[in-house]
């Protein structure tokens, strides 16, 4: 399932641009503005439950920060358990964490140990606001698999194809993103 021309326009326009944030020349996607519109998170929201509702999902994992809101919101709309994907040092229990590399260093994410244990080789959605490089959504997909669970597919709700982040994480997982920006 795909976005209709009708539904693509009432979440495209909700998304702010940030013209030179965080430096110059960037153009940065502000979804913050679709959270307070609430028939843009609507429509978004049903979006994802219509797409998602036949593919026999065990848990929604999402990746620190924006994750979690779509995440937990469509877990509870699904009636599955959520897990958060954190950035390291923000989990209380036992975890296991993944490095990836960043344009000025490297960062690390983390889940816990047994983030999927109550079911076996559970399958998991993981999702995220938006990839680029795909260096988070890559590390966090291999926590998944480490974890003892599948990710079934990635769901951003935008990707930036020119960073060609999308063509490395298809390589693990299939990519569903809602709106692409070349």
């Amino acid at each position: 399932m795909i976005l209709s021309d009708t539904e693509r326009k009432i979440i495209e326009s909700s998304i702010r641009d940030i013209p030179d944030f965080p430096k110059p020349g960037i153009v940065f996607k502000d979804i913050t503005t679709i959270l307070n519109n609430a028939k843009a998170y609507g429509v978004l929201m049903n979006h994802l439950y219509q797409r998602y509702k036949e593919y026999n999902l065990d848990y929604i994992a999402g990746i620190d920060a924006r994750g979690f809101i779509f995440g937990a919101a469509l877990a509870q709309m699904l009636g599955i358990g959520f897990v958060p994907i954190r950035k390291k040092g923000k989990l209380p229990y036992t975890t296991i964490s993944e490095k990836y590399s960043l344009e000025y260093g490297v960062d690390e994410v983390e889940v816990h140990i047994d983030a999927f244990s109550a079911i076996p080789k559970a399958r998991v959605l993981m999702i995220d606001d938006l990839i680029a490089t795909g260096g988070t959504a890559n590390a966090a997909a291999n926590l998944i698999n480490q974890a003892g669970a599948t990710c079934v597919e990635s769901c951003f709700i935008m990707g930036l194809t020119f960073l060609e982040g999308i063509k490395k994480l298809e390589e693990k997982t299939p990519v569903y993103t809602l709106i692409e920006v070349d």
